[in-house]
């Protein structure tokens, strides 16, 4: 395991702020964006809402934004006063949405629908629910997964056009959707870039110090990962048992099935991480897992868990789904690796971690100009305002 210096970090959600506050924010700029997400929470608001905004405000062309969400859904009209341009993040129809977008448009303010995931066609229902390990008995997660299907892709079509994560996913909106797609991926803000910098520098002084152990980790977020997971049970097993110093660091919710249980005292559980922590506990793991099955749903994800990894020195082995195939130049900053593939790509890196620095260091250098924030604003200003 990589030896760093610090552990827990304090940590609070950095966009707590009033609706007064929030409201004096977007009228501060030439430029005026409004984002609107159901309720701030610490992932996709954070990269599709916390994050543009956090770009924004750092332009140098006097670029105001602020969020809105549930709570202030009373309070919209002043919101479509002041802005240029309205951005609805994975936003359900209802009635006072219906109402906002139309407004904002009588208005000619532009209106754009901004989402992450395959979830707004109810025709990719089954499939996303068969991945993502439902149970597909129980007749009330049909009534959900429909109706938020079909409530987000009703607000996506009301909107002039949409944002989305990578050019697969904007492929499925322009079909579905008849609509001019626009591609901003996830990317890193600056409280991550920070402390991941920081966790990188400490990795270069001290020459990827680590002692005896080598982690693997799995970085699942929730419960709907146990298909993906499944794809490298086999392969672990028989790492653990090549190698008697080989550690498995699981966070988020994942549920062990089969042979694997058997080797549980070598496994780590930890419960979901904020942003700052999780980049902590990343750094100390030397290879980063992400299999993921092969299909329409999981070629839309984005590759935010290799851009996590490689921005604190951390090795990634991937799926060579759409995204991660384009982001992961396979042996030199990254790994990737079919189905059949994983215990022999993970044995030879292990056998081979003396080339882990090099190979790490590549990976930031290209994760810190494709992803940083920073490197982000003349894209997001087009993207919103159009090229000047």
């Amino acid at each position: 395991m990589f030896i760093l210096d610090e552990n827990q970090i304090p940590y609070s959600d950095p966009w707590l702020a009033s609706y007064e506050e929030r409201i004096k924010q977007l009228g501060s700029g030439d430029k005026r964006v409004a984002y609107f997400y159901e309720n701030p929470d610490n992932s996709t608001f954070r990269y599709r809402v916390y994050n543009m905004i956090q770009v924004l405000q750092n332009s140098t062309n006097n670029i105001s934004a602020a969020y809105f969400s549930n709570d202030d859904e009373e309070n919209l009209a002043p919101v479509i006063e002041l802005a240029d341009v309205i951005v609805i993040c994975r936003t359900r129809y209802t009635d006072k949405i219906n109402r906002f977008i139309s407004s904002a448009k009588a208005k000619d303010k532009k209106v754009l629908f901004d989402i992450d995931d395959l979830i707004f066609n109810t025709s990719y229902t089954h499939l996303i629910l068969n991945t993502l390990d439902q149970d597909l008995s129980h007749p009330n997660l049909w009534d959900v997964w429909f109706a938020y299907a079909s409530r987000l892709g009703e607000t996506l079509k009301l909107c002039d056009g949409a944002i989305t994560t990578n050019k697969f996913l904007a492929d499925q909106i322009s079909r579905f959707a008849s609509k001019s797609t626009y591609v901003i991926p996830n990317f890193l803000n600056n409280e991550q870039m920070r402390v991941s910098n920081q966790i990188f520098q400490q990795k270069i002084k001290s020459g990827f110090r680590r002692d005896e152990k080598i982690y693997l980790g799995y970085f699942s977020g929730s419960p709907t990962h146990n298909k993906d997971f499944a794809l490298i049970s086999n392969a672990l097993i028989h790492l653990f048992e090549k190698y008697s110093n080989i550690m498995l660091r699981i966070v988020g919710h994942l549920e062990l099935k089969g042979g694997i249980k058997n080797y549980s005292s070598r496994i780590g559980f930890f419960p979901f991480q904020d942003f700052i922590n999780l980049q902590h506990l990343i750094g100390q793991t030397e290879i980063n897992l992400m299999p993921l099955q092969d299909n329409i749903f999981t070629n839309c994800k984005s590759e935010l868990k290799f851009f996590e990894a490689s921005i604190v020195g951390t090795l990634s082995v991937a799926s060579p789904t759409f995204t991660y195939a384009n982001a992961i130049r396979d042996g030199k900053t990254g790994y990737l690796s079919k189905s059949f593939e994983w215990f022999h790509k993970l044995d030879s890196i292990i056998s081979s971690l003396d080339n882990y620095p090099e190979i790490a260091k590549a990976s930031y250098d290209d994760v810190e100009e494709k992803y940083a924030w920073y490197n982000q604003v003349e894209l997001i200003e087009n993207t919103l305002f159009g090229k000047n």
